[in-house]
């Protein structure tokens, strides 16, 4: 009998021990580490190195009578309204004045312009894919744990099954065995104790993994930083530019405003929390819902980026209008 209860106990000791495996060599994992997402340099300009808002500049009525606000704000992001103006100004003269000359100095800038809408569209794409990247990192890394979790759910639960057959089993043969004692009891109390630490383990089964992340443009947009490192200063401008009237509101306050109304930061920026940290330092502790967490600011971040080329596209068809238009 003494036989039967130290296998019964070494079943216990098999299924917890099994039950609190943890994850092995998960520093390991593609990604963890280090980011494979970008392969340039931070940027490096001040506030002063970026466009001045186009609210404070007076913009000839040449521009104003034939292009959108959208339109005229892109291009004061890429550096483009001088151009716009000069071509312009030699439509006009053009057509005052056929000359050969003047239509090759035309079409010649016209073509620069086109030019420098298509490579600030590109460069928008190229943010666009790293920021892409970066939430598919954090958002793969959170399946892995996800699934580690659920696997060890999964065998805390069977582990629990079978600690409350064997120990009912067990009990039952012991209370009817006169040389036993009080085995049964014992045997009672520790299966109780044994689906009591299972219970337990259930409720604290949160892998976690030390998720890197150097390059931090979430913690840019949430604190508001005069210039940025991680985005160019045309697609910075973009983001933080805000009309002076009242309660409107720029692309980076409406994208910390929702992080805010979804719970995904604590509502005051002077939070002290350890997610907030977290997620606006250089790394730490994750578990998958903040990885999955982090995956969706940078998704929304790249979706609000991404609308650059909806103005991008606007500018391009509001200038063939004027290259189409004969006088």
């Amino acid at each position: 009998m003494h036989v039967m209860n130290r296998n019964y106990i070494a079943i216990l000791l098999f299924l917890l021990v099994t039950s609190c495996a943890g994850i092995k060599n998960i520093s390991s994992i593609p990604g963890v580490e280090e980011s494979s997402c970008n392969n340039q340099s931070n940027y490096h300009y001040t506030d002063k190195d970026l466009p001045q808002p186009i609210h404070e500049l007076k913009i000839d009525t040449l521009l104003t009578n034939h292009f959108s606000f959208q339109s005229l704000n892109v291009a004061n992001a890429i550096g483009l309204l001088d151009l716009l103006q000069e071509y312009q100004t030699l439509k006009n003269k053009y057509n005052s004045r056929p000359t050969l000359e003047g239509r090759l100095e035309l079409l010649e800038t016209a073509q620069y312009i086109y030019q420098k809408i298509n490579l600030s569209s590109l460069e928008v794409s190229s943010v666009a894919s790293e920021l892409d990247c970066e939430e598919k990192r954090a958002d793969q890394i959170a399946h892995y744990l996800q699934s580690r979790q659920e696997t060890r759910q999964k065998n805390l639960i069977i582990s629990s099954i079978i600690v409350g057959a064997v120990g009912s089993i067990t009990s039952v043969i012991l209370s009817n065995t006169p040389s036993a004692g009080n085995s049964s009891s014992y045997v009672s109390v520790g299966t109780s104790i044994t689906e009591a630490t299972l219970g337990v383990l259930m409720l604290l089964n949160k892998k976690k993994i030390y998720f890197h992340h150097q390059r931090n443009t979430p913690a840019e947009i949430w604190n508001g930083a005069l210039a940025s490192a991680t985005l160019p200063p045309s697609i910075w401008y973009y983001l933080n530019y805000k009309k002076p009237e009242k309660d409107f509101k720029s692309l980076r306050d409406v994208i910390v405003e929702n992080w805010q109304s979804f719970g995904q930061v604590a509502a005051h920026k002077n939070n002290k929390s350890k997610s907030f940290h977290l997620y606006f330092g250089t790394g730490g502790e994750y578990n998958a819902v903040q990885l999955k967490t982090r995956a969706d600011m940078y998704d929304q971040i790249g979706s609000y980026i991404t609308l650059m080329k909806q103005d991008l596209r606007k500018l391009t068809s509001e200038f063939e209008a004027i290259v189409r238009k004969r006088k």
